[in-house]
């Protein structure tokens, strides 16, 4: 309740969990051995455990089935022979995109070695002599079975292991300088895959408020004016002010939504036409709807759908042919 008080007071209504444990930790950092905004080192730590594990309950979720999004793109790094690997750069802390590399049998790695209890292995990273074949996954802001050990590090482990911290990062906060070395590893490996001459980032169910997140890639095509990105959002163009103001300045970041995009620096809604001149055949990830409800005989203007995640899988599976077979995963039981 408290917590909640201090986003009300600072006029920051609606704060999500990840809002509140930034603040939280950022409070922690300068607490000291008093209070600090009515909360000492004691009730701090507490909070930041409790919400970890909140987190942890949300997102502790499997895919139902092997004909997900998540499979997908899994079929797909593993369909073509490639020179340099894939590399994969998620913001989430569920371990759905590892279900569907491992229930597809795509070889991976995520910055971790060893098998019992594996660390968290910055060396490796850094030289990466892995095949190209296998994939590369960076998890931003860390994982609910990612946890800390006072003095030993970082390590990956069961989801429902007790005891040692939940590494989770919603921010760049400094907290503590062993669970925030994965978090500016993982970046760097952003800041390397956007200084490739001919690096294309495809971003898909990313809404641009990071704000640390967002520089990295900003600078990243200050930096390389040959890389290019293009964002896939959900909803319409309106919804994503920082977005826009991000995409208007840099014509190597193009942001494509529901109803229009922002294509080298230029804002535009997507076209309309008369409803006799669309085709029923046309793509998945295009759909045609009347711009008067009114009036379905009329004008048809066009949707952008690669925003959905779903229809995003699909294309993908176009690509490597809609008949490429996903193993079932095997029953661990």
């Amino acid at each position: 309740m408290i917590v909640e008080n201090h986003f009300k007071t600072d006029g920051h209504d609606g704060a999500n969990v990840e809002d509140m444990l930034s603040h939280i930790r950022a409070l922690r950092a300068v607490v000291g051995k008093e209070k600090a905004r009515e909360l000492n080192a004691a009730d701090l730590d507490r909070l930041d455990e409790k919400i970890c594990n909140l987190i942890h309950e949300l997102a502790n979720k499997s895919l139902p089935d092997s004909k997900t999004p998540y499979h997908r793109i899994a079929a797909w790094v593993d369909e073509v022979g490639r020179d340099m690997p894939v590399e994969i750069f998620t913001t989430n802390y569920d371990l759905l995109l590892e279900q569907a590399l491992e229930d597809c049998r795509v070889p991976y790695f995520d910055g971790f070695a060893g098998t019992r209890r594996p660390f968290f292995d910055l060396r490796a990273m850094e030289q990466d002599m892995l095949p190209p074949r296998w994939a590369r996954l960076w998890k931003l802001h860390g994982s609910i079975n990612w946890y800390q050990i006072e003095d030993r590090g970082v390590f990956r482990g069961s989801t429902e292991e007790k005891g040692p911290k939940r590494v989770i990062h919603p921010s760049h906060l400094k907290y503590d300088e062993s669970r925030r070395m994965p978090y500016l590893a993982m970046i760097d490996r952003l800041r390397a895959f956007l200084k490739q001459p001919t690096c294309a980032l495809v971003i898909c169910g990313y809404s641009f408020r990071d704000k640390h997140l967002n520089e990295v890639i900003l600078q990243g095509l200050q930096g390389t004016p040959t890389a290019i990105v293009f964002a896939f959002l959900y909803g319409e163009i309106k919804g994503y002010s920082q977005a826009i103001k991000l995409a208007s300045g840099r014509s190597n970041l193009n942001l494509l939504a529901k109803d229009g995009a922002v294509i080298g620096g230029r804002q535009a809604r997507w076209i309309e036409i008369d409803a006799g001149l669309t085709h029923a055949d046309a793509a998945d990830w295009v759909k045609w709807c009347p711009v008067d409800t009114t009036k379905p005989d009329g004008k048809q203007k066009a949707e952008f759908c690669l925003g959905d995640f779903a229809v995003f899988g699909e294309f993908l599976n176009e690509l490597v042919g809609a008949g490429r077979f996903i193993p079932k995963a095997v029953d661990a039981k």
